[in-house]
């Protein structure tokens, strides 16, 4: 994956955002009036007959925001709430909107996270660029009482009952700009208004935390051979990501002891065979949002990561409260 200066300007002493300060500020003014346009009525908001709970995030990458919807989701069915789930899709293109998505459906029509949390939770998941008509198509072929919605924090046509922000506590929010001159898409006062904040990768008891903790390496030819992470420290490794965020992954192999050879592509990259043509016969470690696109022609060396999401102890039940509330 190629080096992204403008990204890496965002956080680091950067000439170019000084230089981009004042578009800063009319992205802030844009945003303000897009925001007042909807609280006046100037632009029409559409609700649902079920609670919806927005996860979302205010700077641009990767943050955890799917492990946690997978995470909510779980908690949720274990309360007794039936949840179903939109997205935007991204980086699937599908014939029609709003699209069901199905075990058996391809990541490039659906988008890898929407499949990836299909799988993992069993939920109803419809993706659409329109939240509400995904919403609306959720609620018409099933039976949730709950929607959640995977990112679309900024989306503010879909009325919403209880908002979610992950931050990337590792990297944070850099210089604290908004685009172009830094990564945010929002003001930082906008967490202000928030329901709750979760910090990806914070240790502080004080806030509320998530951990992923990776679990057993699952094959890619045959999901039912699993292998301990430690038993590839006998040989180097090749780890592939196409995440938001791949040193994250990267890191912590290495921190288990393990010697990879990294590979990094942009978030929500299309894997072709040719991805995989490397110099060794090593042993090949993915990500399980990787996997999902890997299926066609997965091979016995190649092997993907599933993540668990460990949050603070406090914000299940806290949620449940809220949402019992409305």
């Amino acid at each position: 994956m190629k080096t992204d200066w403008l990204t890496n300007s965002w956080y680091r002493p950067s000439l170019l955002s000084w230089l981009l300060r004042p578009f800063n500020w009319l992205y802030r003014l844009i945003i303000w009036q897009r925001r007042q346009a909807y609280r006046y009525g100037i632009f029409k908001q559409y609700s649902l007959p079920v609670p919806v709970i927005i996860v979302g995030n205010i700077s641009v990458g990767g943050s955890g925001k799917t492990p946690f919807v997978i995470w909510l989701a779980q908690y949720l069915q274990k309360q007794g709430w039936q949840p179903g789930i939109i997205s935007r899709g991204y980086g699937g293109k599908a014939d029609d909107y709003p699209c069901s998505v199905h075990l058996d459906s391809l990541a490039a029509e659906v988008g890898d996270e929407p499949l990836l949390i299909h799988q993992r939770t069993q939920c109803p998941v419809v993706v659409a660029p329109d939240r509400v008509a995904a919403g609306q198509q959720l609620l018409a072929d099933n039976s949730c009482n709950v929607i959640i919605t995977d990112d679309g924090l900024q989306h503010y046509r879909l009325q919403r009952d209880i908002e979610i922000v992950i931050i990337d506590a590792n990297r944070g929010l850099g210089n604290k700009l908004c685009l172009p001159a830094g990564p945010l898409r929002e003001p930082l006062s906008r967490l202000e208004t928030v329901d709750f904040t979760i910090f990806h990768g914070e240790s502080d008891s004080q806030r509320l935390s998530m951990q992923l903790q990776l679990q057993q390496a699952v094959q890619l030819k045959n999901n039912n051979l699993h292998k301990s992470l430690t038993e590839f420290a006998e040989t180097p490794i090749y780890v592939v990501a196409g995440i938001g965020h791949p040193q994250r992954f990267f890191d912590q192999l290495q921190q288990l002891g393990l010697t990879i050879i990294p590979h990094a592509f942009a978030d929500h990259h299309a894997y072709t065979e040719t991805d995989f043509q490397f110099a060794e016969t090593y042993p090949i470690l993915m990500t399980e949002k990787d996997a999902v696109k890997c299926q066609g022609f997965a091979t016995e060396n190649m092997w993907y990561v599933p993540a668990e999401a460990k949050l603070s102890p406090s914000l299940g039940p806290a949620i449940d409260k809220k949402l019992r509330e409305l």
